[in-house]
């Protein structure tokens, strides 16, 4: 339970970041039967996916090697059913962003942010200019 509220405060900490940065949270928490997406936001005509990992600290390692290439092949799946879902004309650029969220870092309180943008390709494209799929 613990984590899970650590989780939801970065998430939260994230789309206000997000949305302070001109883009639009278009939904949060988005699951399928092939995972779950933390948030999805959009920026002009690129929809961004974007992965949300907590830590208290960077003691053992950095937020985002926790997505490894199976969290890379889940997160791909369910942005291509939420594509299929709310992009079926193929209108939108799509790019996956991993947000790496540390608490209690002593050196930036109460929240330090790293955005990684374009973090991994999806299957064919690592260019946010061109169709994802």
């Amino acid at each position: 339970m613990r984590s899970q509220l650590t989780g939801r405060q970065g998430e939260a900490a994230t789309a206000d970041y997000l949305r302070k940065k001109g883009y639009k949270v278009i939904e949060a928490n988005y699951a399928t039967r092939f995972g779950e997406i933390d948030l999805i936001a959009k920026k002009h005509k690129t929809v961004v996916f974007v992965e949300v990992k907590t830590r208290k600290n960077r003691r053992f390692a950095n937020a985002f090697e926790a997505v490894n290439a199976k969290k890379q092949a889940k997160i791909r799946a369910c942005a291509e059913q939420w594509l299929a879902e709310n992009d079926p004309g193929g209108q939108l650029c799509a790019r996956f962003d991993v947000v790496e969220v540390y608490i209690n870092d002593p050196a930036k309180p109460p929240f330090y942010l790293n955005h990684i943008e374009n973090a991994f390709a999806s299957e064919g494209y690592a260019d946010e200019r061109r169709p994802a799929f």
